[in-house]
Parts: structure tokens; sequence; C-alpha cells
């Protein structure tokens, strides 16, 4: 995604795709500060008897045969030391969550503990969702050195890396909504597992772009598929969204990228997909780069691909390509808890006409959601810290209990 060492305006949607890894890294990084006491309810406090991992082998290798758990369940865990951070203790994970179709699955993230006495009713919990990296396992946030970022808010932070990112041997189901969203939800429920950690029910979430679109799934789905949590409020920052539909401002080469990593991502999840019906040789080719090599490393690839060189038959003309795709859309139910919606308005990959559509069709089911426009906004956390403020202001109101104001039109 954008990066202004990228000046030249016949680059821009090189950058748009090549520059989504160091977008994800860069958003991941935290230097706000901690503020605020968030009161909450009943607490959970755990000292799991699960022994923290030492090997045999690699942390990312999955138990086989996986054991059975419920979603949520840590499978294992370890210590990452993080120097800079004396007042945390960062873990890595790995849990069960579940996919599309309801199969059992071992997904892996970060979770981030404050040091000390927890406030009274325990800690509340932010849940993170990364933008783009890849479809790779290596690609995985929880294997670089990034923090989570707190947006202003006191307690536990969770990061997943979302189904296929992480474990060996898997590939990513990329911008596959339940898979996504379970991961979210289902970091949370493992952070409470972890070592001596006083945690409320009370949980936030904010993404951006593919995390954003992550997080509006975990708040469409958190309801039901996890009525012991209270989730408080929704941020979303340029989210994925309206897959099936293109807008003003979109740009083909970024557009087909994001497509082709979808048609090959989503085949995980949705086994009737067969991308080898889509795809020209030249993309068979590029895919096979993907399931080793992260976005960031093939921008080289991506910008040489012509934008008439991704289909044999573009996938959104196919009635299963509609329907996936459309399965897939947040926005089409009304989630329990509020959101905030930020888009900058200067955003080239995720055009602000796709996010006013966004915004637009959850009024429409009756959703609590407001829009923030940040003039001048492209698409990266630096460009939209206008709207640090808002998000943080508005997490904190919820964290305390006081009604969000809901940006829908109202009748009359």
């Amino acid at each position: 995604m954008p990066s202004s060492r990228w000046a030249a305006p016949w680059r821009t949607a090189v950058v748009a795709v090549a520059a989504v890894a160091a977008l994800a890294v860069g958003a991941c990084s935290s230097d706000d500060d901690a503020a605020g006491d968030a009161g909450s309810s009943t607490p959970s406090t755990t000292t799991t008897s699960l022994a923290a991992f030492d090997g045999p082998g690699d942390f990312y290798d999955v138990p086989d045969p996986l054991p059975e758990g419920e979603p949520g369940r840590l499978i294992r865990y370890e210590w990452i030391e993080r120097p800079e951070e004396p007042d945390r203790a960062t873990y890595r994970v790995m849990y069960h969550s579940r996919d599309a179709q309801d199969r059992d699955a071992a997904v892996t993230g970060v979770v981030s503990v404050p040091v000390g006495e927890a406030p009274e009713g325990g800690w509340p919990t932010l849940s993170w969702g990364h933008g783009t990296v890849g479809l790779a396992p290596g690609c995985a946030p929880s294997r670089g050195s990034g923090g989570i970022p707190a947006f202003g808010t006191d307690g536990i932070l969770a990061a997943s890396d979302y189904l296929g990112l992480g474990p060996n041997g898997q590939l990513h189901a990329y911008l596959s909504g339940p898979a996504e969203g379970h991961s979210v939800i289902d970091v949370v429920r493992a952070a409470r597992q972890l070592p001596d950690v006083v945690a409320s029910d009370e949980w936030t979430t904010v993404g951006i772009s593919q995390g954003g679109h992550a997080v509006l799934f975990a708040g469409e789905l958190s309801d039901d598929y996890a009525p012991e949590l209270d989730l408080l409020g929704t941020v979303a920052l340029a989210p994925g969204s309206n897959l099936d539909r293109t807008f003003p401002g979109d740009v083909p080469l970024t557009i087909n990228a994001v497509k082709a990593m979808a048609v090959y991502g989503m085949a995980v999840d949705h086994p009737e997909i067969r991308p080898e019906e889509f795809a020209t040789p030249a993309l068979r080719a590029l895919a096979e780069q993907m399931r080793t090599k992260c976005l960031a490393d093939l921008g080289g690839q991506i910008a040489a691909m012509p934008t008439d060189g991704y289909w044999t038959v573009d996938p959104l003309t196919t009635d299963l390509g509609r329907k996936v795709s459309q399965a897939n859309n947040p926005g089409r139910v009304r989630a329990g808890a509020p959101v905030l919606l930020v888009q900058g308005d200067a955003d080239v990959v995720v055009a602000p006409a796709r996010t006013q559509a966004l915004f637009d069709a959850m009024c429409a089911v009756g959703q609590v959601v407001e829009l923030e426009v940040v003039p001048g906004g492209n698409h990266d956390m630096k460009a939209l810290e206008g709207a640090r403020a808002t998000i943080e202001s508005w997490l904190q109101a919820r964290l305390d209990g006081e009604a969000a104001p809901d940006g829908c039109p109202q009748p009359g």
C-alpha cells in the first residue's frame, strides 16, 4: 500500500500492491501510550496448566494429529522477549479456531499482557486486525518483532495472524470473512488462558484494510459465536468490502492482484473454487510464488503482469465467483456492537466510494455506525493519524459504557 517514496503517479498502482506488507508491519508497531482505566464485569483469572512451548521442533509446526479443542482453546504458547516494553509480558500463541466450513484449525498470533495488578473486574482486551501481508505461512506478523497498537486503551492486546498464516505447511484463506472473524475472536479467548491473566469479558477490535474486513466479520459473528464475551465496539480503517463490485477510484492493477490472492486464498475455505479454471498460465506461475513469498517480495512480478494477463475468465463474471464474493462481504447483517469506519479521501487502494457504499449498506440493515473521513489520508496508518484522537476517544467511550452515536440518516 502506498508509500511517500513512490511519488510518480504512473507508479501508484504498483506501490499500492507492493507496499502492503510494509503497511502491515508499520501498522503493528505501537508507540501510542496506554491511557485510561477500563472497568469491566466478572473477571477471568487463569493460571494455565499448559506448559510453555520448549520444543522439540518449530513453534509453528502444528501437532499431528491436532488434538481436539473448542474454539479459542490454547494449544501452545511461548514468551517473547521485548525489553522495550518492560511493563508488558508478550507471548506468541497457537490456538484452535474454525474455518468457514466450521472445521477445526490451528491459528497463531501474539498476545501482550500488562504486568502488575489488574483493575477491578479484570483487563479488557483489544483484538487487532492486521493488513494484507501475503498467503504464505512465513508472512505471519507473529513471526516478526512488531508490537500491537493499543489506540490509547489500557489492557490486554491480542493480534491474530488469521487462518493459514503462521503454521507451517498451510495457505492463508485470504478475505474469507468467517475464517478471519473467528480468528480475531478466538485470539481473545486464547489470551485469557495465559499464565495469571486477569481478564474481563469485555473487548474491542480494530483493524486496517484486510484487517478492517476481518474485524467487521468478527463483530457480525461475535454474539452467536462467542456469547461469553462482550464486544463493546469495532473500528475498521479503510476496510475491504463490496468484493463483487468496482468503484470510481479503483486501480486495475491493485484490484487484479487482490482478486488473485482472494481466488487462491478463498479456495482454502471454499473447495468448490478451482483457481485453474480462471487463471492464465502467468497467474498460475505467480500463484506458485505466492505460496512461499510475501507480498512485499512480489512487487516486481505483480508490476510486470499486464492488467489483462490475469484471467482466462474473470471470476466475478461467473455465478460461483459472485456467490462466494458476496458471501464474504461485510455489512450484510447488523452487528450487535457499534462500528466506527475510518477512510482517507486520498486512498488509492480502498477507494473512498467503496467505504461509502459499505456505510450506506450498514445503515440500511440498522447498524449503529459512524463514518470518519480523513482529509488527504491514503492507505496507511500514518496517513490516517488525523483520526487517531477520534478512534481513541470512541474506544474509551465504549469502555466507559457510553452509548455510541449513530451517523446514519434518521427517518423523518
